[in-house]
């Protein structure tokens, strides 16, 4: 494959045989660095029109997102407050990040240094986990939108399935294993405090998101942002919203993740110990619209250190189930706003539509 950057519309340049030369070579974003390469294959190269979208919209007196403070969470006194914290901050801005809630900073570091040493592994140490399905509970991959993109974002990714049956632990990379089973034991227990939040925010009982298996469903995607050579040309995530229920993101501290807040995009600037927090379209649909996922994006890393951030997706493990706005959150004053899906079907959508903006969501609006 070519290792130097085109120009847009030069002759003979045929897409998908590069996307397939790419992904054949199981050498991931990590391998084309270490290539020594100065300038980003075509594949990677966002059109114009994206490009133009990653100026600088951030108004110097754009609001950061809400960082909420959990130490108090146990206390009866300060738990309603907190609730309405995260109801507020799931409705106004779909994302919040959370401070002193329970995980201890030096799992959250060895968590981060276990996936880092797993994508420096030598290539073809990694090449026996590069698959793009994840029959076995473990992938490792370039781009799980490869084929549906317009153009490839800068990143390698290792997906592990966490629940409702964890990937087997031979099948988990042994470099980032045991801090892979702690980590999950971690968010089993965060993740039940989170959801419990969320619905109390709605109004509703703390359990009724885990009784709809809503903890159960959880899929990690550890994803590695080397250096750029071109940051200006491409990006490390294209805008996107997420599918499911909730998400857990821990950064390190390079930065790079920014949302979408009143037209502008606004940076999730990294706080020491800290967790993001954001709401996923189908909890938009399920709370009718009361709760709002929102884009989301990452820069292409033009530092020189690696970036490495681990997302956490909360979905329902009952994939042939029924999902829809929740009865108790529908009246006279505000009808169902969504149709009704299976799960399953939800999903497969989202994996064939590429990432790509809020698309998902709307195609279940009621008109």
């Amino acid at each position: 494959m070519a290792a130097n950057g085109t120009l847009i519309g030069e002759q003979g340049y045929d897409r998908a045989e590069e996307v397939k030369q790419f992904d054949d070579s199981k050498l991931g974003v990590k391998g084309l660095v270490d290539s020594g390469l100065s300038s980003i294959p075509r594949i990677f190269i966002h059109p114009p029109e994206t490009l133009q979208q990653l100026q600088p919209t951030t108004r110097p007196d754009a609001q950061s997102i809400p960082t909420i403070d959990l130490s108090d969470l146990h206390h009866s006194d300060r738990r309603s407050a907190i609730v309405d914290q995260v109801g507020g901050a799931c409705r106004n801005f779909g994302f919040f990040q959370i401070t002193n809630h329970g995980i201890p900073t030096v799992v959250l570091d060895r968590t981060i240094a276990a996936v880092k040493a797993f994508h420096e592994q030598p290539t073809e140490v990694k090449a026996r986990f590069y698959r793009r399905e994840m029959g076995q509970g473990v992938s490792y991959l370039s781009n799980v939108d490869l084929y549906t993109s317009k153009a490839a974002s800068w990143r390698d990714t290792l997906q592990v399935r966490l629940g409702p049956v964890p990937a087997a632990d031979d099948e988990v990379p042994e470099i980032c294993r045991d801090e892979i089973v702690a980590w999950n034991k971690e968010i089993q227990r965060l993740g039940e405090e989170l959801l419990g939040l969320v619905s109390e925010g709605l109004g509703l009982r703390a359990e009724k998101l885990k009784e709809m298996t809503c903890l159960e469903g959880r899929v990690m995607a550890a994803h590695y942002y080397p250096p750029c050579p071109q940051p200006d040309l491409t990006v490390g995530l294209t805008s996107h919203s997420d599918p499911g229920v909730l998400t857990l993101v821990l950064q390190d501290q390079i930065g790079g993740l920014q949302v979408k807040h009143d037209e502008g995009w606004v940076d999730v600037k990294p706080v020491p110990g800290a967790l993001v927090i954001n709401v996923g379209d189908l909890l938009q649909i399920i709370s009718n619209e009361e709760y709002k996922s929102v884009d989301h994006r990452v820069l292409a890393n033009p530092s020189h250190e690696p970036r490495v951030s681990i997302a956490v997706f909360f979905n329902p493990s009952n994939r042939e189930g029924v999902f829809g706005p929740l009865p108790e959150l529908v009246s006279p004053e505000k009808p169902a706003l969504y149709k009704e899906f299976k799960f399953s079907e939800f999903m497969t959508r989202f994996f064939t539509k590429g990432l790509d903006g809020k698309t998902l969501v709307n195609y279940y609006k009621l008109q």
